[in-house]
């Protein structure tokens, strides 16, 4: 309802002004300021219409909020008495005995794993020191004929000599394989 009444009050605003517009051509000097007057007076009354409507907006708010706490609280009020009656169905000892239960069988599981893994047959008679040497004497070898191969430096990109005053041309990129697009994809997304 405000919402129209503001709405009419626009119109007439609108009109006065234009009233006053015909007036100011006709030289009628009197009558237009009459009209500025009224459009004044219709602008005050929008305005006080603007403040009801804040006001009834503001309550509203107010209302919902309301609501939202005594929803609130009336869920806490349930939460409360639902552990209340967990807690009342539940009893500490009973807790103490599931949790040695679980304990135990889990020390159970642990010992039947262990068993399970320890070596048998010929892999128990492997001496785990003499495959460490063994590991150790391989890794040396390969560590000695890495050193041993000759490195390759690749050549000294030429250098260009560029006149004064002349723009140097840039070489045309090269293409990537498929294989560089698929590596420069997969840092991409290592990246992120």
């Amino acid at each position: 309802m405000l919402e129209k009444k503001e709405k009419v009050l626009e119109k007439k605003v609108a009109a006065e002004v234009e009233k006053a517009k015909e007036f100011t051509r006709a030289k009628n000097k009197r009558a237009a300021i009459q009209c500025l007057k009224r459009k004044r007076l219709y602008e005050q009354q929008m305005e006080q219409l603007g403040n009801f409507q804040l006001r009834i907006h503001d309550q509203m708010i107010m209302l919902e909020g309301a609501k939202a706490t005594t929803e609130t609280v009336e869920a806490l009020r349930t939460g409360a008495a639902a552990m209340k009656a967990m807690q009342k169905a539940t009893n500490i000892d009973d807790v103490d005995k599931t949790m040695d239960e679980i304990n135990e069988q889990t020390e159970n599981m642990k010992q039947i794993q262990e068993a399970l893994s320890a070596p048998i047959g010929a892999a128990a008679d492997f001496d785990e020191d003499e495959l460490e040497a063994e590991l150790e004497e391989l890794e040396g070898a390969e560590l000695e004929e890495q050193l041993l191969q000759p490195t390759t430096i690749a050549p000294a990109a030429p250098v260009q000599y560029v006149p004064a005053g002349r723009q140097p041309t840039r070489p045309a990129p090269q293409k990537n394989t498929a294989e560089e697009d698929e590596f420069a994809a997969l840092q991409a997304e290592m990246a992120m």
